[in-house]
């Protein structure tokens, strides 16, 4: 009995311990938002994935060195895994947002911690408490309101939205949340860092011909700000930030970690207004109210309930 408590207990420390990682992922990430924004003035918006991808190769390289590899099934599975999450899921997203507003993107990406819940659900058996799954509703109306506003503006303009661009996005969404769940079953059969790197790798291989392709007819400018971009989407953004989101996904329910991520948007919405000067409203105030209250209600309480289902 006093084995089994001393475990729970140091299961319930590990589990909080992830939290600062993720928030500050959150930050991170939803900063590359804007910034992705800079770099588009300087490269065109295939090429600068692309870059963001073959940049961070290298250090996943040098993270794979001296490690185990997975046998031919596993670098395989992990390769295949890349080129969906990463190629497929990416470059929709990018394409996805030059046909709809920012906001309607934002909307449909913010879709990702449910599918990821979902996902988990199904593939992990991992269970759905209603006390996350509340936090997790709550949280994405807050991100409707940070992105859109006024809500009775979103509701008469519906009817117009490309439904190009709401596929593309739809499209990248459930990639990186399947790239993200099934991931996890080789991350315990190796490690965090491994299943990150060889993933990643392959996205970059995958990306390259279509930038190369992209850039033929494209003008490229190399400039400090799209320097800078590139190597914070890879280094920051990419290497470290998939170390962190594997990390928290081995150590905690997806549903405590999906809706740490909704704190992107409002993180983006805010980075934005300081870059560009896009306006920010009282509902954005109230969006990000929403965001904590679901943030609130997912990771306080019993924190650890479904840490069983995750080892």
């Amino acid at each position: 009995m006093r084995a089994a408590a001393a475990a729970a207990t140091a299961a319930r420390r590990g589990t909080a311990g992830s939290l600062g990682p993720l928030f500050v992922l959150a930050i991170v990430w939803g900063a590359s938002v804007p910034l992705t924004k800079l770099g588009l003035r300087d490269l065109p918006p295939l090429t600068l994935t692309a870059l963001r991808y073959l940049v961070a190769a290298p250090f996943f390289a040098i993270l794979l060195r001296g490690r185990p590899l997975p046998s031919r099934r596993g670098i395989a599975g992990a390769a295949a895994l890349g080129v969906f999450g990463i190629a497929v899921g990416q470059v929709a997203q990018t394409l996805g947002v030059r046909e709809i507003s920012a906001s309607v993107a934002t909307v449909i990406s913010a879709l990702i911690p449910i599918f990821v819940v979902v996902f988990a659900r199904i593939r992990l058996h991992q269970p759905i408490h209603p006390r996350p799954a509340l936090g997790l509703a709550a949280a994405f109306a807050g991100v409707i309101l940070v992105a859109g506003g006024d809500p009775r503006h979103m509701l008469a303009s519906s009817g117009t939205i490309a439904t190009g661009g709401e596929a593309l996005m739809l499209l990248s969404a459930v990639a990186v949340a399947l790239y993200y769940v099934l991931s996890m079953g080789l991350v315990e059969e190796h490690s965090v860092i491994t299943i990150a790197a060889l993933t990643s790798l392959a996205g970059a291989a995958a990306l390259l011909p279509v930038a190369l392709w992209e850039v033929r007819d494209s003008a490229v400018r190399v400039t400090v700000v799209g320097v800078s971009v590139v190597l914070y989407l890879a280094v920051v953004v990419t290497v470290v930030g998939l170390l962190i989101w594997f990390y928290a996904l081995s150590r905690m329910p997806a549903s405590v970690a999906a809706v740490l991520q909704y704190l992107q948007p409002v993180v983006g919405v805010a980075v934005s207004a300081a870059l560009f000067g896009d306006p920010i409203d009282a509902w954005f105030g109230i969006g990000a109210g929403l965001v904590a209250l679901g943030i609130a209600l997912s990771t306080t309480g019993r924190l650890a309930g479904g840490l069983q289902a995750v080892r």
